[in-house]
């Protein structure tokens, strides 16, 4: 059922009032977000998310909140990724603590942006011709693929070709201002390392929209749920960075579990047209494989200690602080 104007509204409308919120209350002013205070924020915007499903439910009926909890919980677990990156690059810019609250605003935001235009793009497509969902699910099975099969190897930011452009380009300062992404000293306009660390983590976001979207319009065509699902499950990445970012290594088998949800959710595309599971086999499959992920890596790093574990944190972000 297409949801009513005035539920488009309110969905696009709580965007800046949520990003608001996490403005004003969590990680304001230049200082070190608490691990403890991260972990209180995630779980209440995760209750948040999950909320909205029974919001659904009331108002779109069962089908739709059931389509919903599938997205949400897609795009919550490929936005590990995510946080996983961005530790990268601040590890990689030296992003000092203070500053990385706001740095992780505006990498979010601009996702939502990014997600927001692919939504549609894709909205479109699928409307348009039917048969570009054949080209999602392909692409899924792919990503599949290269998800189980990849080493593990890190993103280099070094490599990124925008910070190459920067670099060349843009005349910019040794070190860091405060917040401030712009500066004037000696009579020029220059950049501070945020502005290169903002295009890097711009960029990025692109290919995680473009990795994310095909896969939630395989669970459901409802442009509004795509949207929802990913507006809900990027809007507490921000206070979860500080909360796992020095556990990120301990979630070893989480790429195994993500692969085959993209492998069974791109299969499911491309036999849309012989076969339709309703949406809680979906939601049961997609809760299972994930949770075993994530269960099975816990049990299998549950002795490893932090010098174990390859991946370093950035600097300010202390894992169990």
């Amino acid at each position: 059922m297409e949801p009513p104007l005035w539920a488009w509204i309110a969905l696009i409308g709580a965007v800046p009032v949520l990003a608001a919120i996490d403005i004003l209350l969590f990680g304001r002013g230049a200082h070190e977000v608490p691990v403890r205070k991260a972990a209180i924020w995630s779980a209440a915007w995760i209750a948040v998310g999950l909320a909205f499903a029974g919001i659904m439910g009331a108002t779109q009926g069962g089908t739709a909140a059931g389509e919903y909890l599938s997205g949400y919980l897609i795009e919550w677990s490929l936005s590990l990724d995510n946080l996983f990156v961005f530790a990268v690059i601040f590890g990689y810019f030296a992003v000092p603590k203070d500053i990385q609250p706001r740095v992780l605003l505006l990498g979010i935001l601009g996702a939502l942006v990014f997600r927001g235009i692919f939504i549609a793009i894709g909205a479109v497509a699928l409307s348009a011709a039917h048969w570009v969902i054949y080209i999602f699910g392909a692409f899924l099975v792919v990503t599949a693929y290269r998800l189980a099969t990849s080493s593990g190897e890190q993103v280099d930011p070094s490599r990124n070709k925008l910070l190459l452009l920067v670099n060349r380009f843009v005349p910019s300062t040794n070190a860091y201002r405060g917040n401030r992404v712009f500066v004037h000293e000696g009579g020029r306009r220059l950049a501070t390392p945020i502005f290169a660390v903002l295009l890097v983590v711009a960029s990025t976001d692109v290919l995680f929209a473009i990795d994310s979207i095909p896969a939630i319009f395989a669970v459901t065509d409802e442009a509004f749920i795509v949207l929802a699902a990913n507006v809900f499950a990027l809007m507490g990445l921000r206070a979860m960075y500080f909360v796992i970012v020095g556990m990120l290594t301990r979630f070893r088998y989480l790429n195994y579990g993500l692969a085959v949800v993209l492998g069974l959710v791109g299969v499911k595309m491309l036999l849309s047209d012989v076969w339709h599971p309703p949406v809680y086999v979906t939601l049961g499959a997609v809760v299972v494989v994930l949770g075993t992920a994530v269960l099975a890596s816990l049990w299998a790093t549950r002795n490893d200690t932090p010098e174990d574990l390859e991946f370093d944190p950035p600097p300010g972000v202390t894992p169990g602080a």
